[in-house]
């Protein structure tokens, strides 16, 4: 469904959207380990690690060579949360139900920058994950200490009531890029708190898992923006006031998508869009400013996230398609409003899906007015538990960017980035994400560059 900065000395790999929404930016996977890891497990305790050294270089060699004959073309993926039987290397593999309606799950890791990003080659990501779904509530938690997004939805007889929370409240500041360089003049740091209340309305679609549904959401918005110089501020450097937020937020969300083993998106589509009403109370123009500063503003954006086969293939295969896009109307974005571009994995989680997706490493710094993104990709099964993807994006955005050392700007940019992404099953109800990614320089507003990410995802 729907989730929307950056992180240093440890904190999460974030989003805040100033004046806007804090959105955690954390690739969420709670239901890989149960099944996959012990399907693994019952290879064989005492020769299973063994047996995995040696079948892994097998796959990668014979995956992309394997004849399309009438057993492939039989193959059944495991799907998420269903029980299954395979054989792996001459083996009967056991693979248990998992209860996918209440998922307690932590994500730890790090994307490695080369050239740095700034001044920082690292980018880490820590967050706790919960959700529990039940017959007259539905409740998410995304935890990551400083940023957080929180939502419980309550039946009420055929309507919803929804509650909603997120906040960004980083202890740092955040600077601007010009030409992949950090401006120091631009630091500045800034947060904001959101809380929502209002009805919803809730249908369970096809194919009937948990997370396949269609919501139609209406909620009034309150909140509080916060901004304030740091030591390296510029004397000139435009500082808005704290203020008070207030507005609305229509949502509609649709999620058809069935998950496999590793919850990576199978087969089907998800879509859905956001309007966003928002008034900043106590608000003051940048000097020098005709208008009021975008005191008042709505933003838009919208999703449509696909997986499908590849005709005359197995299961094994397929291919990928997200495209993302928003804007702000009449122009009216700043640097504490902007949406945030997310890198990182291919979403498949339900609120993921809906975060604005460029492919690449784990980085939410690019703040945009408006933006559009188009993903498209192939994931081939090398192993019941073991997944190879090629991914490739292209993405336009009205970027932010520091003019001088005391002001920040936005100017159009396009650029492209390219992935190659492994996703396995681990031991200790787990699973592990790498990823190479090239990107052409929007992510460092100027620079071309590479990527590395690892993340660990562990269910309890």
């Amino acid at each position: 469904m729907a989730g929307k900065v950056t992180q240093r000395k440890g904190a999460a790999s974030c989003s805040r959207d100033g004046g806007r929404t804090g959105r955690v930016q954390v690739e969420s996977r709670p239901g890989v380990a149960a099944g996959a890891e012990r399907g693994v497990r019952g290879i064989g305790r005492s020769w299973g690690a063994r047996l995995l050294r040696r079948a892994l270089p097998v796959c990668f060699l014979f995956a992309s060579f394997s004849p399309c004959g009438a057993e492939e073309q039989a193959y059944h993926t495991t799907l998420a949360g269903e029980p299954g039987r395979v054989t792996f290397m001459g083996q009967i593999v056991e693979i248990p139900a998992v209860n996918r309606a209440d998922m307690t799950s932590i994500t730890l890791g790090a994307s490695f920058l080369s050239p740095a990003r700034g001044q920082g080659p690292i980018i880490p990501v820590a967050a706790f994950y919960h959700r529990r779904i039940t017959d007259r509530s539905y409740g998410r938690a995304m935890v990551a200490i400083f940023v957080n997004e929180l939502e419980y939805d309550r039946d009420l007889g055929g309507w919803d009531l929804v509650a909603q929370f997120e906040n960004g409240t980083l202890p740092v500041a955040e600077r601007e890029l010009r030409d992949g360089e950090e401006i120091r003049g631009s630091s500045l740091n800034y947060g904001t708190l959101l809380g929502s209340l209002g009805v919803g309305w809730r249908l369970p679609v096809a194919p009937f898992q948990v997370d396949n549904d269609l919501r139609v959401q209406l909620v009034a918005l309150g909140g509080y923006f916060y901004a304030h110089r740091e030591t390296d501020s510029a004397p000139g450097l435009w500082v808005p006031p704290n203020t008070g937020l207030y507005g609305a937020r229509l949502r509609c969300r649709y999620d058809g998508m069935r998950r496999n083993l590793l919850e990576l998106p199978h087969e089907g589509m998800a879509a859905g869009f956001d309007v966003d009403y928002l008034h900043r109370d106590r608000w003051r123009a940048e000097a020098g400013s005709a208008d009021d500063g975008n005191r008042n503003y709505a933003q838009a954006e919208g999703h449509l996230v696909g997986a499908i086969g590849v005709p005359g293939l197995s299961e094994r295969n397929r291919l990928l398609l997200g495209l993302y896009g928003g804007f702000t109307a009449q122009g009216r974005g700043d640097r504490f409003n902007a949406f945030r571009l997310n890198g990182g994995p291919f979403p498949g989680e339900q609120y993921d899906l809906a975060w604005p997706h460029y492919s690449g490493v784990i980085y939410d710094r690019v703040l945009a007015r408006g933006y559009a993104t188009a993903t498209a990709g192939y994931r081939r099964e090398l192993a019941f538990f073991l997944y190879l993807s090629t991914l490739g994006s292209y993405i336009w955005a009205d970027r932010s960017s520091a003019v001088g050392d005391d002001r920040v700007d936005f100017k159009q940019m396009h650029g492209s980035a390219a992935t190659v992404a492994l996703d396995s099953a681990f031991p200790w109800k787990s699973s592990l994400y790498l990823a190479w990614s090239w990107e052409s320089g929007v992510l460092r507003n100027g620079r071309s560059g590479n990527g590395v990410t690892l993340i660990w995802n562990k269910l309890f």
